[in-house]
């Protein structure tokens, strides 16, 4: 058993915050995006990308759409150092794209990534330095007032080597570190500090990013955490609060949603989560949980497919098949119920009307997903997928009775299997138990005459290697059929008939008719065919013999006959 943990672990006041606003506000509008994955993200890999992985994650990461890119630690490598000189050298930034450095709070630190930004249209110099009692007092055996002058001395050494750099607009970020274990009035201080000694305006703002180095907290916590900084804060016109929630107590991403409710301006995350121990918030969920909201997010996320993969190219880390929204996995249906909900939701669905297809909360297509995932079938699946993936890529549209029949067919199959059926799996299974039936009735071949008021039909058919030629008249040509096939020892009644038109996969676009037929015999439970042909009255037929093939009769007449 586990370990008392009161005994153990520290727990962390609430913030007493009792008139809170960020409950009642919802998110309306995107937050300033920023990318970690280039900084954050390459320092959490087993083996961290090289120059040209960087350099495909930068543009894709452009692509999709993001203005802020954290790039490199330049004073940390000269890898890191050389990557932020070859992105400037060679034009590699867009107009419109700032990019962002990080250096602690030490001189020659903060000089040497300044070195690394000759040249650079626009960048974020962001500068951190650990603020919460531990590190005061443990790692770095420093007082509050060393703790602010540490930060405050960092601001003015940037702020005089940007006057030195006057082309290259220079943005000051600061973070103080392990901002959620830090007393708070503390934390406003040490943030007041610097935003007077950058002397912030609204027209030169400073980026305050309060981070959650180590999740310690529920997200509630945090949202109070960052509406008691929002409201108390110096200058708040001058200062864009920002969020870089880790995800330690996996919450990252309600953090940073309760977060953005609680008056923060900015987010930083990696895209699908990447980042040191558990990861920094998801980038891709924070804003697709936006987008089936109604929120336009402002990054582009519709071929995510493309994204998923480069991302696993440059980074060698796999997404998991279950990873909200982007998993190979998760607009996937096994469960039978959950398929036969969402077959009849396609079904409903408007294209004039608001999405609202039950289990998916978002329209794949959105993603640039296809519908094929959706609706996959293993032992757990029911009638609704499996009609739904004959539908869809088969042009099969089956009556319900139909579903449940074949249902028990595919059932017997995965179990005996114990593996998931493709589309193709599936089809194939159904032609083999209604479409390529040949025993014990073959069909050959009909000619259709009138007889007054009746229809006939001459049907030829082969019975146990011999061909019989038939004659019936009836009041269509499926009741003359029926009645043709009495002259042989079988007799059904047909309980239930429909025709389709369909188009197969890979004929072409042909237009063809599906016959359903549902077939009774004395002693025996109802069981379907199926015919399918160019022409209607040939599919009808077909159907008829297939559903007696699938009764296996046994067919004493046909001796008589004979």
């Amino acid at each position: 058993m586990l370990k008392n943990p009161s005994t153990k672990y520290l727990s962390f006041p609430p913030v007493g915050l009792t008139d809170r606003q960020w409950p009642n506000r919802v998110i309306d509008k995107p937050p300033v995006w920023m990318s970690t994955d280039l900084r954050d993200g390459n320092q959490a890999l087993f083996e961290p990308m090289n120059v040209n992985r960087k350099l495909r994650m930068f543009k894709m990461l452009c692509d999709i759409g993001l203005k802020e890119i954290e790039v490199a630690f330049p004073s940390a490598s000269e890898t890191e150092f050389a990557f932020v000189r070859r992105l400037i050298e060679e034009k590699c930034i867009p107009d419109d794209v700032s990019i962002e450095v990080l250096t602690q709070a030490r001189e020659h630190l903060i000089r040497r990534t300044f070195e690394s930004l000759q040249g650079a249209r626009r960048a974020i110099v962001h500068v951190y330095n650990a603020t919460s009692k531990p590190f005061r007092d443990i790692v770095f055996n420093m007082s509050h007032a060393q703790v602010v002058a540490m930060a405050v001395t960092s601001v003015k050494f940037i702020k005089e080597l940007a006057a030195r750099m006057p082309e290259t607009e220079i943005q000051l970020q600061y973070s103080p570190e392990t901002f959620t274990g830090t007393e708070l009035d503390f934390a406003l201080e040490i943030c007041n500090a610097v935003t007077q000694a950058w002397d912030a305006t609204p027209q030169n703002k400073v980026i305050l990013n309060l981070p959650t180095t180590v999740e310690l907290t529920t997200p509630n916590i945090y949202a109070d955490q960052i509406e008691w900084m929002h409201r108390h804060l110096d200058r708040r016109d001058s200062v864009l609060i920002s969020l870089h929630p880790h995800n330690d107590r996996g919450t990252a991403v309600a953090a940073a949603e309760m977060g953005m409710m609680a008056g923060a301006d900015r987010v930083e995350g990696c895209l699908f989560g990447n980042g040191e121990r558990t990861g920094n918030v998801d980038l891709v969920t924070l804003a697709l949980n936006m987008y089936s909201q109604g929120v336009a997010p402002g990054l582009d996320f519709s071929d995510i497919n493309a994204i998923a993969r480069e991302f696993e190219d440059c980074t060698q880390l796999p997404i998991h098949p279950r990873h909200p929204y982007v998993g190979d996995l998760v607009f996937t249906a096994f469960s039978g119920s959950h398929q036969d909900a969402i077959k009849k939701g396609f079904a409903a669905q408007k294209t004039d009307m608001p999405w609202n297809i039950p289990y998916l909360p978002i329209d794949p297509a959105d993603l640039g997903r296809s519908y094929d995932s959706v609706i996959r079938v293993n032992s757990q699946s029911g009638k609704g997928g499996i009609a739904y993936l004959l539908e869809t890529g088969y042009g099969i549209v089956m009556p319900r009775r139909l579903q449940v029949e074949f249902a028990g067919v595919v059932q017997r199959a995965t179990d005996a299997s114990g593996r998931e059926m493709s589309a193709a799996d599936i089809w194939r299974l159904f032609s083999h138990t209604y479409l390529d039936t040949t025993a014990p009735v073959k069909y050959i071949e009909h000619h259709l005459f009138e007889q007054g008021k009746a229809q006939g039909i001459n049907l030829t058919v082969e019975i146990g290697g011999t061909t019989h030629l038939l004659t019936g008249k009836g009041n269509g040509p499926i009741d003359a059929v029926v009645h043709a096939l009495r002259g042989v020892g079988i007799s059904v009644q047909v309980r239930s008939y429909e025709e389709r038109s369909m188009s197969i996969s890979g004929d072409g676009g042909n237009a063809k008719a599906t016959a359903f037929i549902e077939l009774a015999h004395t002693g025996q439970r109802e069981c379907y065919g199926v015919g399918i042909h160019n022409n209607i009255v040939t599919a009808s037929i077909r159907a008829v013999v297939s559903g007696i093939n699938r009764m296996s009769l046994a067919i004493d007449a046909t001796h008589q006959a004979a």
